[in-house]
């Protein structure tokens, strides 16, 4: 494992360009290409901002926000997901033809997704202030989060674009699975609303935690429960290394089978 990160870092100019490559590809064709890196978060917040208080009559105090937050992280987490599948498909001619190390494609498709989120962000923090929630010094958790959340996002990233090679259907599947993770996952709801047991179970999920802690120090000003923050850390550690170590795997049979 060690050596292919070496292999990795010695093409690290050929994953600047795929990033650069999957976000010009983003947009490719639209009117307004890069703007609707912006433009996504804000129009989200709109709708939001409607239909929060006058159709779902959600009684949280600046639900929009509450929402936002945790939106735009869940947001990454999904495309990776789903997006992640096709990306060894959609390269299959450059896998057949050039030498390279696989792994880059995914890890770039995943890294894409990460500035993404970054530039969301820049839109998230000025938001927060306008509608008066505050910003305080924990705030400055902010990349640890997006740290760990790039590893879980990067391992996902190896195992369902590997898999998706040998097992077509995989891409179906994993759309009707993040519908169910995404209501698994206290994105529309605070946490407090689950009973112990059901809450002891769905946090498991790693992403259960990531939002809570998101939530925690942009929308509540408050650092990171730690207790929650931990199994997150570790799963999204563990993702990575098997993402990594299955991908080595399967990679080996990638041009008999595409």
């Amino acid at each position: 494992m060690i050596g292919r990160i070496r292999e990795i870092l010695r093409f690290r100019e050929m994953v600047k360009s795929f990033v650069r490559k999957e976000l010009r590809t983003r947009y490719k064709g639209s009117f307004l290409g890069f703007l609707w890196t912006f433009i996504n978060p804000l129009a989200q917040l709109a709708v939001y901002t409607i239909v929060s208080p006058y159709i779902l009559r959600v009684r949280e105090d600046n639900y929009a926000m509450f929402l936002f937050v945790a939106l735009l992280p869940w947001g990454y987490f999904t495309g990776t997901l789903t997006g992640g599948c096709g990306v060894i498909l959609a390269h299959s001619s450059l896998v057949d033809k050039v030498y390279f190390p696989r792994e880059i494609l995914p890890l770039a498709f995943s890294l894409s997704g990460l500035l993404n989120l970054c530039f969301g962000f820049t839109i998230v923090l000025p938001t927060l202030a306008f509608f008066g929630v505050p910003l305080t010094g924990n705030i400055l958790w902010l990349p640890a989060l997006l740290l760990i959340h790039a590893v879980l996002c990067s391992g996902i990233s190896f195992i369902v674009s590997a898999v998706n090679v040998y097992f077509r259907d995989l891409e179906q599947i994993i759309g009707i699975a993040a519908m169910a993770l995404y209501f698994m996952t206290p994105v529309m709801y605070p946490a407090s609303l689950l009973p112990e047991t059901i809450r002891a179970v769905l946090s498991f999920n790693p992403m259960f935690g990531l939002v809570l802690a998101y939530r925690d120090i942009l929308f509540y000003g408050n650092p990171p429960d730690w207790q929650t923050l931990v199994y997150p850390a570790a799963a999204s550690a563990c993702v990575f290394v098997f993402g990594f170590c299955l991908f080595g795997r399967l990679q080996r049979n990638f041009t008999e089978i595409m």
